[in-house]
């Protein structure tokens, strides 16, 4: 593990070179130590793929003493308490009408449709970190038959609750925005809702399964969720 500083209100934990579940739970589960704790001098932190941001307050702390505290609260953490699995069922509709890419997927990876939608709502994806947009979640363990490249030129404007491919990773656009990943469906939740109590629907560490529906079925969610009364389905055990 790297402590380094950023700039003189920061310093970022580096815990390794590669993305993979052992080093990313190592971090959210610090990072949730030091949330709870409410130090004194720390003001931010920011988890990513394979390492923390923490912001402190220089008025108050030292680089050196900021190190200090963290490197040893490090020592005393216990990532087998981390033990909870919680998956959160999203439903998609991969109709032609919101899996606008789907038909270039199909080429590029030689899948027909069918298996493309067998393979991506087979899997229970890890949520690594939110970023890019509130509510987008970066998402690992996709089948390695669904990589596909990206957009050369994004688009301006995709709809809220795209989901979409790209590169080695699939995710959902949570709120109308550009975007340059392959769209191959569309949920009719909001993954973030500014007028709920809690805004964003998972967290880190948190595991998404997607749900094929039908049209029929997105437009009647769709109702629900606008009206207030839609849960998705979560399932908690042990990991």
């Amino acid at each position: 593990m790297k402590c380094l500083p950023v700039g003189d209100s920061a310093l970022t934990l580096e815990f390794g070179d590669e993305i993979n579940y052992e080093i990313n739970n190592i971090i959210r589960v610090f990072n949730k130590k030091i949330k709870s704790l409410n130090i004194d001098g720390i003001v931010e932190t920011v988890p990513s793929f394979k390492a923390l941001l923490i912001y402190y307050n220089p008025e108050k702390l030292f680089f050196s003493e900021a190190k200090e505290i963290v490197t040893d609260l490090l020592k005393t953490i216990d990532v087998k308490h981390n033990k909870v699995r919680k998956v959160i069922e999203i439903p998609v509709c991969y109709d032609e009408e919101f899996g606008k890419d789907l038909d270039f997927v199909s080429q590029y990876t030689k899948l027909s449709k069918e298996e493309i939608i067998k393979l991506h709502s087979s899997k229970e994806y890890l949520i690594y970190m939110l970023g890019f947009l509130p509510g987008f979640a970066y998402l690992g363990g996709m089948d390695e038959r669904l990589i596909t490249p990206r957009l050369k030129n994004p688009r301006l404007k995709l709809e809220a609750g795209a989901v979409g491919i790209g590169g080695e990773q699939t995710g959902i656009y949570p709120l109308a925005s550009p975007g340059g990943w392959r769209i191959i469906g569309r949920t009719p939740i909001k993954p973030y809702d500014s007028n709920r109590n809690r805004a964003i629907l998972y967290e880190a560490g948190d595991y998404i399964k997607f749900k094929p529906i039908s049209k029929k079925d997105y437009y009647k969610i769709k109702d629900l969720v606008e009206n207030g009364i839609y849960e998705c389905n979560v399932v908690e055990g042990s990991a």
